[in-house]
């Protein structure tokens, strides 16, 4: 018999043989496997992304909670070996949601079954559903473009219904703590004026794309390697983005989210001009 079948069975390794009804409430399979291929994330994955059929999801906790989603830590990691965290936004129902979009956001923005359409204007209980999974549709396959483009964004890692799962974006020891939003931080000079070169290069991108985030603020941007001196900026919260060019509210919401930044980091001792973003986005656009 040769030595590594001597070898003792590593039981923690094998523990993803268990019964489902075995796991914790918190606890389910990955669904990785289970949904189809191009509801997952652009190729190459990376490196840190579990994808192995035995990997369990874990819940740790809440992130956040929201008008229209709550967002919460999920582990996915084969007991006893590789593991990543990720973050798992969950879109409510229609009558579960705080804020409704308003139609200037979604003007274009239409399902191709005839069925679905009747179902959401009727706002049945599948139609409800339908919504739901339009919006995590909708923000996934943004997530999708802008990662492509080298856009700062979370990793877009797969869609499930009106379930989005992105990479976690964390700082500290194992990055196991969420990194904060811009309007929490207080950057130096130095510091300030790196962050705002990433605004104004992630707004041209999003140009370039013809696109408008739509709601762009300080509460919707992550900031990672605040205790460094060059900080990475992470653009979140995209399931609003619309068109710049056949959207007839485009220029306007481009101009709001230039204006949005540019005061914030007026306030903080950067002189900076919105007009002047604005006018370098829409020539990157056109």
């Amino acid at each position: 018999m040769s030595s590594q079948e001597d070898a003792p069975v590593d039981w923690a390794a094998l523990r993803y043989t268990a019964l489902s009804e075995e796991l914790d409430e918190d606890q389910r399979w990955t669904t990785w496997r289970t949904v189809d291929r191009s509801s997952r994330g652009p190729e190459p994955w990376p490196r840190w992304l579990v994808t192995s059929q035995g990997a369990l999801d874990t819940e740790l906790g809440l992130l956040k909670t929201g008008k229209e989603a709550d967002v919460f830590l999920l582990e996915r990691a084969v007991p006893g070996a590789e593991s990543c965290l990720l973050a798992a936004k969950r879109y409510r129902t229609a009558e579960h949601r705080l804020f409704h979009r308003a139609s200037s956001y979604t003007e274009g923005r239409r399902g191709r079954d005839s069925r679905e359409n009747r179902a959401v204007r009727l706002k049945s209980g599948f139609g409800r559903q339908i919504e739901a999974s339009r919006w995590s549709q909708a923000e996934f396959a943004t997530l999708k473009r802008l990662w492509t483009a080298g856009i700062r964004v979370p990793y877009p890692v797969q869609v499930d219904g009106g379930e989005v799962l992105m990479e976690f974006i964390g700082e500290g020891r194992g990055g196991r703590t969420a990194a904060p939003r811009l309007a929490q931080c207080d950057p130096d000079p130095d510091q300030l004026r790196w962050l705002w070169a990433q605004v104004v290069e992630g707004l041209i991108r999003f140009g370039a794309l013809q696109l408008v985030h739509g709601d762009l603020s300080p509460f919707n941007v992550l900031v990672r390697g605040m205790d460094g001196a060059e900080p990475e900026l992470v653009i979140i919260d995209v399931p609003q983005v619309l068109d710049l060019v056949s959207n007839p509210n485009g220029v306007d919401f481009l101009h709001r989210d230039c204006r949005t930044m540019a005061e914030w980091f007026v306030r903080r001792g950067l002189q900076v001009d919105a007009e002047v973003l604005l006018a370098e986005v829409l020539s990157a656009a056109w």
